[in-house]
């Protein structure tokens, strides 16, 4: 096992008694830590096998971890589906090239289905901190439902950018079946509402749409926390990014990363680099709590729906294998499946669109470095 810890303040501390993982196990155990908030992002769902978005080397942390099973992608999403004859990789999330072609999205969430995977030991972790009642609002950017797999109830959770743990019609808004959209991922179908003949996807926020109505109205419940644990996260995507100043001023804040993000920079901010598990474990085994992580994780065993045949290959060859195929499958349905390059996009989308394709046909996300600001639009990243 290996962490580090990075000091953060040469100021005194005001909540805290130390700077390790004992100082935070005493506080989270004291009588002032009754409310904790967390912030999570890809990283803890990485050791899972679930590929993160924007890390060009997400294969290199999955060939060295082997408790959940296989990787399906040997790096970062975003750098993978750079390889195929898109407008911009992100255009796969997109809602007006979904609206064109829906068969990439599709295809890809074939194996990003949740279904596929188990949660972590730091996904048990959040169970265990809501089970201690101390769980007051678990922020998460994933879209994968872990936290739910894990058994953290649906009302401590805000998926900032939605999941796919519901869906609905993309035009008339009709809720669709759960066991008809998983029918259709799994046969590779595009299913459509039985209504109107719209498009049906996942409840996941794509580039054009705007952020779920729940986390605005749950923003302001942060002024409540008595310390906010950040997970896995770049915080590079806004306004999600920008949760962590709306704590107050006198709440501990602690970072759990791979590297170091941010500005954690206050009296009583905390931050420790390594494996998201590793750390969790640590912090667990400071809080008495390890033998109940471990029960809490062993109930998640039964939670994959889809087995994973080994097929001969040792795990690398796997996780190389794996990708190969999805690439190739993608780049399948994008040379048979290509929309008439007459047809447009329709107009009057939920939210104003925040990819923006320019004249040499790249796309960007409007905003990624800013800081939220009341006046801009959600930018609705995955």
């Amino acid at each position: 096992m290996c962490f580090n810890y990075i000091s953060t303040s040469d100021s005194q501390k005001k909540r805290l008694r130390g700077n390790d993982l004992k100082a935070l196990a005493d506080y989270m155990k004291s009588d002032q830590c009754q409310n904790v908030f967390l912030m999570l992002g890809a990283g803890i769902s990485t050791a899972a096998g679930i590929p993160d978005f924007r890390s060009p080397k997400t294969g290199e942390h999955l060939r060295n971890h082997t408790p959940y099973g296989y990787s399906n992608m040997a790096t970062g999403l975003y750098a993978n589906l750079a390889r195929l004859n898109l407008p911009c990789p992100e255009a796969v999330f997109q809602i007006s090239f979904f609206r064109n072609n829906p068969v990439p999205f599709y295809t890809l969430a074939k194996e990003i289905y949740p279904e596929r995977y188990r949660p972590t030991l730091t996904h048990s972790f959040i169970k265990l901190l809501h089970s201690r009642g101390l769980l007051h609002t678990c922020f998460t950017q994933n879209i994968d439902t872990l936290e739910r797999k894990a058994g953290v109830p649906e009302d401590k959770i805000v998926e900032a950018h939605g999941s796919f743990a519901t869906q609905r019609c993309i035009d008339c808004k009709t809720p669709y079946e759960d066991e008809k959209m998983k029918k259709a991922i799994r046969e590779e179908e595009i299913p459509r509402c039985e209504g109107c003949g719209g498009l049906a996807k996942p409840d996941i926020v794509f580039f054009g749409e705007s952020l779920p109505d729940k986390f605005h109205a749950s923003i302001p419940s942060l002024q409540e926390a008595d310390l906010l644990i950040v997970i896995g996260t770049s915080l590079t995507v806004y306004p999600f990014a920008s949760l962590v100043y709306f704590v107050p001023e006198d709440c501990p804040r602690v970072l759990i990363n791979l590297v170091e993000v941010g500005d954690f920079d206050k009296a009583d901010d905390l931050v420790f680099t390594g494996k998201c598990d590793e750390i969790v474990r640590a912090l667990c085994r400071e809080l008495g709590w390890e033998d109940e992580l471990d029960k809490a994780w062993a109930e998640t065993a039964g939670n994959v729906e889809v087995a994973e045949a080994a097929g001969g290959l040792d795990e690398a060859e796997r996780i190389e294998s794996e990708m190969d195929r999805v690439t190739k499958d993608l780049e399948r349905v994008l040379t048979v499946s290509e929309p008439d390059a007459d047809t447009e996009a329709p107009t009057g989308v939920e939210a104003t669109p925040v990819i923006i394709k320019d004249e040499d046909q790249s796309c960007t996300p409007q905003g990624a470095e800013q800081v939220n600001d009341p006046d801009e639009k959600d930018d609705g990243e995955i």
